[in-house]
């Protein structure tokens, strides 16, 4: 944990579950828990859990010229977001290459919050705010509980009146056990899930209740790599471990496009003058490699960075890989070369342990059509 210079105030109750806390971003994480990680990942598909994901950078952007700040560094048309809603995005950089993905959140005509991982992100928009009457603030005593699952929104709606009409991507200030918190319709899981923006004093005693009285419900605490099962089923990408930095090309330094990712669908159409965007557009059909899924044959999960081969050619590698225990399948995310991100591709995925027969299917393996995580009512 050298690197950690940020905590949350949650740290020892992971410790009492058994957690080194392992560092992911700065902050002291939850990676590991005295307890099998399918039974989390169970509860998130089937009932709900409860994760500390406070590692994730809050910055707040107030002033006159914050929308002009966020049109500037990300992807989305910010006249479309209005306060209380929010937008998925991405940053790029002058060569039109992934530095960040990040949620923006209008909480006011002035007034912005964008929640970015470990890429550069901040650094984006410290850049973009230069000469400009801006106001950009790091939050780390703004604490992120998410709560995932199917039942979520029931436990929720005992009390927090109005919570089974906050629609997907929206969020809402209120309160919770009479404390302040903004409560946010998003998550990493794929399925109806909100996360609960609360301040470091308070996030204890939300953590303690809600897994008290959510206990008889099947709410469970769940570690942070619970994510790792859930986002290969739902698509849902982790810089840098899906992405060239830790998986390099042989002859250029790291960086991806968005159209090698999928995550082309961030660029609000139409949308220029955003940093990289004209070397974005020009990019496209250039792709180098594409993020697409493999499924594989047996329950033998593939390794991470596993090689992927066909025809005895070096074709791609597994950048995240899981069984499912509810679906009885072995899946994962791959990078693959471009003639064989084509679904029923046959590939060889070779493990450490041997080789293992697979196929190239798209992404989402879970929930194509999104129907859970936007479910009403």
């Amino acid at each position: 944990m050298t690197a950690s210079w940020r905590f949350s105030t949650l740290a020892d109750r992971h410790r009492a579950l058994g957690s080194k806390l392992e560092d992911w971003s700065g902050m002291g994480t939850a990676w590991t828990y005295d307890k099998d990680a399918d039974e989390e990942y169970i509860a998130i598909r089937t009932k709900a859990g409860l994760m500390d994901v406070s590692g994730l950078k809050k910055v707040h952007i107030t002033g006159p010229h914050a929308s002009h700040l966020i049109d500037l560094a990300t992807t989305r048309d910010v006249e479309k977001i209005y306060p209380g809603k929010s937008a998925y995005a991405c940053m790029l950089n002058e060569a039109g290459k992934f530095t960040d993905d990040c949620i923006l959140y209008r909480t006011g005509p002035n007034a912005w919050m964008v929640v970015h991982g470990s890429g550069t992100g901040h650094e984006e928009l410290q850049r973009a705010s230069v000469g400009r009457d801006v106001s950009l603030r790091f939050d780390d005593n703004l604490h992120d509980l998410s709560l995932q699952g199917p039942t979520s929104v029931d436990y929720l709606a005992k009390h927090v009146p109005g919570i089974r009409d906050l629609n997907y991507f929206h969020h809402m200030q209120t309160q919770l056990f009479g404390l302040p918190v903004m409560i946010s319709r998003t998550g990493y899981t794929g399925e109806r899930g909100y996360e609960i923006f609360c301040r470091g004093q308070d996030a204890g005693t939300i953590w303690d209740r809600i897994l008290d009285e959510g206990k008889s419900a099947g709410i469970i605490p769940c570690r942070f790599t619970t994510l790792d099962m859930l986002r290969v089923e739902s698509y849902l990408l982790f810089y840098p471990y899906d992405n060239s930095q830790k998986y390099p090309f042989d002859n250029e330094g790291p960086g991806d496009t968005l159209w090698e990712l999928g995550l082309d669908f961030t660029v609000s159409p139409g949308k220029t003058g955003f940093r990289g965007a004209e070397e974005h557009y020009r990019l496209k059909g250039k792709e180098r490699f594409k993020i697409y899924g493999v499924l594989l044959d047996g329950k033998e999960p593939a390794d991470e960075g596993a090689p992927i081969y066909r025809d005895g050619k070096k074709v791609g590698v597994v950048t995240c890989a899981m069984y499912s225990p509810l679906v009885k399948k072995s899946m994962g995310i791959a990078r693959l070369d471009v003639d064989c991100a084509v679904k029923d591709t046959k590939l060889e995925i070779r493990n450490k342990s041997g080789a293992i027969k697979a196929t190239a299917q798209p992404l989402p393996f879970d929930d194509p059509k999104k129907t859970k995580r936007t479910a009403k009512g």
